[in-house]
């Protein structure tokens, strides 16, 4: 789930919000709505699982940026948990190429320097009963080596928090063709984030479910697919 690379300004099709608005709708009385639901439920039971499978999602986040979902998934069923865990540099890497990703040296590199958050649940866990899971995404941004807010996010979410937004190039490009927002931008600061974020978490609010909900009736609208 690659960032865009490009700016978009001009010519909007002919959607806007309020017709994204009713299609959400509509996919809501379709079997979609079931599937969304058990993606959900996933998300939060994982809260229930240990510290190595948190790890391993994680690493499967780190993967996703500048790249596909499912490589990222591919990799991350090659190596499973333990593999994320303890597999040395070399076998990492090996497993990152095999599943044609394009940035196997850094990612592995990414995977292997991110051991020593390896208790990540419990970092995470307090972060949100302390404070906030903003609070908890920043940490991950500042702390984790190959972790953009983008990523943070759907780390977040896919570990059952479900309050922020996962701002990737389908979702931003389903915000742009239906306005609501203006513009894709070429590359996302923490302040562009959070300003777009804003305008999911509206629609979200609007809609009367969580941006997490939201983000897998998106992500399906542009893809056909319900993935984590």
């Amino acid at each position: 789930m690659e960032r865009m690379n490009s700016l978009k300004t001009t010519n909007h099709p002919n959607t806007n919000m309020r017709g994204l608005v009713g299609r959400i709708k509509k996919l809501r009385r379709t079997r979609v709505r079931e599937v969304v639901k058990e993606r959900l439920r996933e998300f939060k039971e994982f809260r229930k699982k240990k510290n190595k499978e948190w790890f391993s999602e994680l690493c499967f986040c780190i993967l996703t940026a500048n790249s596909r979902a499912k490589t990222a998934i591919s990799v991350q069923k090659e190596l499973t948990a333990s593999g994320f865990y303890k597999y040395c540099l070399k076998d990492i890497r090996k497993a990152i190429k095999n599943n044609k990703h394009r940035f196997y040296n850094k990612k592995a590199e990414y995977i292997v320097k991110a051991r020593k958050h390896i208790h990540i649940k419990e970092e995470i866990v307090k972060l949100v009963r302390e404070k906030e899971v903003q609070e908890a995404r920043e940490w991950l941004v500042k702390n984790i080596k190959g972790i953009g807010y983008k990523e943070a996010s759907h780390f977040l979410r896919n570990t059952g928090h479900f309050e922020i937004a996962i701002l990737d190039r389908h979702i931003l490009n389903v915000m742009y063709e239906n306005k609501v927002i203006r513009e894709i931008p070429s590359t996302l600061s923490k302040k562009k984030y959070v300003e777009l974020e804003k305008n999911f978490l509206q629609l979200a609010s609007k809609l009367g479910m969580s941006p997490a909900e939201l983000d897998l009736y998106m992500w399906y609208i542009k893809t056909g697919e319900v993935l984590k």
